[in-house]
């Protein structure tokens, strides 16, 4: 019993200090091939919906072929962002803006994206919900911007807890850095 404690002692550390790095490059890369797809027109399953909304947001003032290739750039930049870890701030609002649009077709075509609203999605929706996942990996990714970590002990998870806790009252009582 204490070797298979011993081992889950390790794994759990290993996950805590490699989780968020690989979360990262696994979301990096996800948004760098999705990015890279809208490049070839054709290629990309949410073309269609993708442009089509832009078209409503924009109120039919940027047409498809401007709209795909911005599109493209913005998402490579996140994936590339998130990849080599660098402007990671800009790269996690680029990202949020880019998830709030993402998430509009549901209400602009509902007809596409429900086969029965608000509880069977069709595919399309299905594609758009699942992008939840994509937002809540990059709250966690955002919440280490500033050095921070996971810890897998939970004795020092409660010390840094209640240190943490400390610190955002000192910071909320006299306006500055502990």
């Amino acid at each position: 019993m204490a070797r298979l404690n011993l081992l889950d002692a390790r794994l759990v550390g290993w996950w805590a200090r490699h989780g968020i790095t690989l979360l990262r490059w696994s979301l990096g890369l996800i948004f760098f091939w999705f990015g890279v797809q809208k490049f070839f027109p054709g290629l990309s399953s949410a073309e269609g919906l993708a442009t089509r909304t832009i078209s409503v947001l924009t109120f039919g003032l940027v047409p498809a072929h401007i709209s795909l290739p911005v599109l493209a750039i913005w998402e490579c930049l996140i994936g590339l962002g998130l990849l080599t870890g660098r402007y990671l701030r800009l790269t996690l609002l680029l990202l949020f803006a880019q998830m709030a649009g993402t998430f509009l077709p549901l209400l602009f075509f509902p007809a596409e994206t429900f086969n029965l609203f608000p509880w069977a999605p069709t595919l399309e929706g299905q594609y758009i919900i699942k992008n939840l996942v994509l937002v809540s990996a990059g709250l966690v990714v955002g919440a280490t911007t500033r050095g921070g970590s996971l810890i897998a002990d939970p004795k020092a998870a409660r010390v840094a807890e209640h240190t943490e806790a400390l610190h955002r009252r000192f910071r909320r009582r006299f306006q500055r850095e502990p």
